[in-house]
C-alpha cells in the first residue's frame, strides 16, 4: 500500500457488502492485504483528521459511510487451525463459513452465528451470540489473543496479561477501540449435532409462541434454540410448503444424541401438523442449514431487543405487530439466552447484559419502507413488551449508526467512554462513547 490511500470512486470503487440499504461513500479507500496496511491507513487518516471505518463482510455495516477513510479487511481471510491447542488463528476478513471448514476436520467448531458468510471477526467484537451459546457462551468468552491497531497507528498483541483492559473492552464493545487485524479464539470439541427447524402455519402463531416460551423453561443448557416469524415471498426458488405463506418456526441445535434430541422436541411436534421438518442429526458442518439465512446482499434494518424475560400475551402481541399485518416485510426471531451465557467467564468481558433471559431480533426489508416507518414500528413494540426490554444486542443493531444508547450497564458503559478516551482521544473511530 501506498503512503497516501487512493481516493474512492464511489460509483465503481467500494467494497462488496452484504448490506445495501446504506451508502458507501469514503473519501479515501484502503483494500489492505496485510497487518501494516491497516497500520498505515490509520495512521494516515489521524494525520489528515480523518474518521476511520472498517469493513469485512457488510452484514453488521452500521450506516451509510460518508467521507473518511474505510479499510476493507476483506482480504486479511487468513485461517489456521492448532488442533492439538485447539484454536483457530483468523484474520479480520475471514466468514465463519472458512472457520467451520478448517475446524471440521480435526474434530472441532467454532462458536460460530447462523449464517456461514458473516465475519467471524467483527461477530465477535459483539459478543458473538451463536448457534451454541447456551451451552458454551459467547464467542467473545473464547478470545485468546487480539492483533489490534489503535488510533495510534501502533500494532498491538492484546491479551488477558499484555494491556488487559483493552482485551476486556475489545471483547463486546471492540469496534470504537481500534482496527482489530486478526484474533486467536478457543475451539469446541463438537462434530455433530442434532439440529434442524419445524414450521407452522403463521395462524397458529400465538400458540407456537405461548408452547414455545413453556418449553424452554425445561430444556438443558446443551440445547440452544430460536423462534422465527416471517412472510415468505411467492417465488419459485422458495419450499413449495412455506411459499407465499405466513410461518412460524422453532430452530433448534443440541449437542446430545439425536434420540435425546427427539424426546425434547416432542413437545413442539405436539402442536399440531408442520408444515416442515427438518429436525435430523448433521454433522457440524451442516448447521448453517438450520436457520437457512439468506445468502444474497440486501436492503434491511434491524433492532435486537435483550428481555428479562417473555410472557405468552406479550410474545403473541410481538407478533400482532410485526406480523403480516404491519407496513412493511418484518422477520421476528426470538432467540432462548441462559445457561452459558449468564456465567461470568475469567477474563471477565464488556458483553452486557448477561442475565437477559431472551434476545428479541427484528429485522425489516427496506426496499417498500423507509427507516422512519420501521422505526416508528419499533418503538410501538419496544412499548409494548415495556419494563421487559433491558437493553440493545450490538450484533443484532443492524442499520444500528442511529441509536447510540442502550447497549451496555452504565457501569459498563462509563468503563468504556474512559478506554475509548484513552486510546482514541480525537474520535477517530465515532467520537465519545455513549452506550
Amino acid at each position: 500500500m501506498s503512503s497516501s490511500p487512493h481516493r474512492s470512486q464511489p460509483e465503481a470503487f467500494v467494497p462488496a457488502s452484504f448490506q445495501t440499504g446504506f451508502p458507501i461513500r469514503p473519501d479515501r479507500m484502503v483494500e489492505a492485504r496485510t497487518a501494516d496496511d491497516v497500520r498505515e491507513a490509520v495512521a494516515y487518516a489521524a494525520g489528515h483528521g480523518l474518521r476511520v471505518t472498517a469493513h469485512a463482510t457488510g452484514h453488521g455495516l452500521p450506516g451509510a459511510v460518508e467521507g473518511g477513510v474505510l479499510v476493507a479487511t476483506r482480504a486479511l481471510d487468513a485461517v489456521t487451525v492448532d488442533p492439538v491447542a485447539r484454536t483457530a488463528t483468523i484474520g479480520a476478513g475471514a466468514t465463519w463459513g472458512a472457520v467451520t471448514a478448517a475446524a471440521a476436520p480435526h474434530g472441532l467448531a467454532p462458536l460460530n452465528g447462523s449464517s456461514p458468510s458473516v465475519g467471524a471477526v467483527s461477530y465477535t467484537l459483539g459478543g458473538g451470540l451463536g448457534i451454541l451459546a447456551r451451552e458454551f457462551g459467547y464467542a467473545a468468552d473464547h478470545v485468546r489473543a487480539l492483533e489490534v491497531v489503535t488510533a495510534d497507528g501502533v500494532p498491538r498483541r492484546v491479551t488477558p496479561e499484555r494491556e488487559p483492559e483493552l482485551f476486556w473492552g475489545l471483547r463486546g464493545g471492540g469496534r470504537r477501540l481500534g482496527v482489530v487485524t486478526s484474533m486467536e479464539i478457543g475451539l469446541v470439541a463438537v462434530e455433530r449435532l442434532y439440529g434442524g427447524a419445524i414450521a407452522f402455519d403463521g395462524e397458529q402463531a400465538a400458540e407456537v409462541m405461548a408452547r414455545y416460551l413453556e418449553w424452554t423453561r425445561t430444556v438443558p443448557a446443551a440445547l440452544t434454540s430460536s423462534l422465527a416469524a416471517l412472510p415468505y415471498p411467492d417465488l419459485p426458488q422458495v419450499p413449495e410448503e412455506v411459499r407465499g405463506r405466513y410461518v412460524v418456526s422453532v430452530r433448534v441445535a443440541f449437542t446430545g444424541d439425536a434420540a435425546e434430541g427427539e424426546r425434547l422436541v416432542a413437545p413442539l411436534r405436539a402442536v399440531g401438523p408442520a408444515l416442515e421438518d427438518s429436525l435430523r442429526e448433521m454433522p457440524y458442518t451442516e448447521s448453517p442449514t438450520i436457520h437457512n439465512d439468506p445468502p444474497f446482499p440486501h436492503a434491511y434494518y434491524g433492532e435486537g431487543l435483550l428481555l428479562r424475560g417473555l410472557d405468552a400475551e406479550r410474545g403473541a402481541r410481538v407478533l400482532e405487530l410485526a406480523g403480516p399485518g404491519a407496513p412493511m416485510m418484518n422477520v421476528v426471531q426470538l432467540t432462548h439466552l441462559g445457561g452459558a451465557l449468564a456465567g461470568r467467564p475469567e477474563p471477565a468481558s464488556a458483553v452486557p447484559h448477561r442475565d437477559a433471559g431472551f434476545l428479541l431480533g427484528l429485522i425489516s426489508v427496506l426496499d417498500t419502507t423507509d427507516v422512519p416507518s420501521v422505526r416508528e414500528l419499533y418503538g410501538e413494540i419496544s412499548g409494548a413488551l415495556g419494563p421487559l426490554v433491558q437493553g440493545r444486542a450490538a450484533n443484532f443493531c443492524f442499520g444500528g449508526g442511529d441509536r447510540t444508547h442502550g447497549f451496555h450497564e452504565p457501569e459498563t458503559a462509563k468503563r468504556l467512554a474512559g478506554l475509548v478516551s484513552q486510546y482514541d482521544p480525537a474520535g477517530l473511530f465515532g467520537g465519545p462513547y455513549e452506550g
